[in-house]
């Protein structure tokens, strides 16, 4: 068996000031991710949990744990008794990073479905810390990472609207991605500036770009026809706007 990476790395430089990152089919016929790092390759399946493992015989490890509450809830018909140790939330932490890498390196491709995905998977992940942890300082430490998860995740379901031309769709989401993180802030005091920053300024980019419908380009025409006094032409362009909106009922 040659062991040697030599081969593969002289054929893929590394770029230190991008992420290089590429999808592969693997020997098992599964769509792998690969990153060029400095010293090397590393790889990741592209669904399920990124290392490729199944902890306890599940998908993942919050797949586990969420199947663990449901079956003390079915049995004692409360929660009271779930709780998640020191020991279950490093364990979470680190899926966690294994799925953050993963939509980092999605993202750059644009598979922003897939990193919608990913993203939906850290947020519930730190749903059940924040419910389930025994310590508080866990809790804590998990949602420090809620203002940049869901700033990610709102980039992508907008990103997703974009790609089918639904502007109105995209900037719901940000609306909603920014009030969940006010939301955020408010409860925790976690500083978020830059995460709501980068969602308001990309909304108002959108707002720039978004191609205007035929009415409201008839109603740009119809107020500086009115602001130049032409109103003849004022009248014949409401007509049409109204025959528009009728059109449209």
């Amino acid at each position: 068996m040659k062991r040697d990476l030599s081969p593969y790395l002289s054929n893929w430089d590394f770029d230190p000031t991008d992420i290089c990152v590429r999808k592969i089919q693997g020997l098992d016929g599964r769509e792998k991710l690969q990153v060029r790092l400095d010293l090397g390759i590393m790889q990741m399946e592209l669904h399920d949990r990124p290392d490729g493992t199944c902890p306890h015989g599940y998908f993942s490890l919050l797949e586990y744990y969420l199947d663990q509450l449901e079956i003390e809830q079915t049995k004692s018909g409360t929660d009271e008794n779930f709780y998640l140790n020191r020991k279950a939330c490093l364990e979470l932490s680190q899926e966690g990073l294994l799925f953050y890498h993963r939509y980092v390196c999605l993202m750059r491709l644009g598979d922003f479905e897939a990193v919608a995905r990913d993203t939906a998977h850290n947020l519930a992940l730190l749903d059940l810390v924040r419910a389930y942890a025994k310590n508080e300082q866990d809790r804590e430490i998990f949602e420090h990472y809620r203002p940049y998860v869901l700033m990610v995740h709102t980039r992508a379901r907008g990103e997703v609207c974009l790609q089918k031309g639904d502007y109105s769709g995209a900037l719901d989401h940000i609306e909603n991605g920014i009030d969940k993180i006010q939301t955020c802030v408010a409860n925790t005091g976690i500083e978020a500036d830059e995460e709501i920053e980068a969602l308001s300024e990309w909304a108002e980019e959108i707002e720039r770009d978004r191609p205007i419908t035929l009415q409201q380009k008839l109603a740009q025409k119809l107020q500086k026809a009115i602001a130049e006094e032409r109103y003849e032409q004022a009248a014949r362009l409401r007509d049409r706007l109204s025959s528009l909106e009728k059109n449209n009922l």
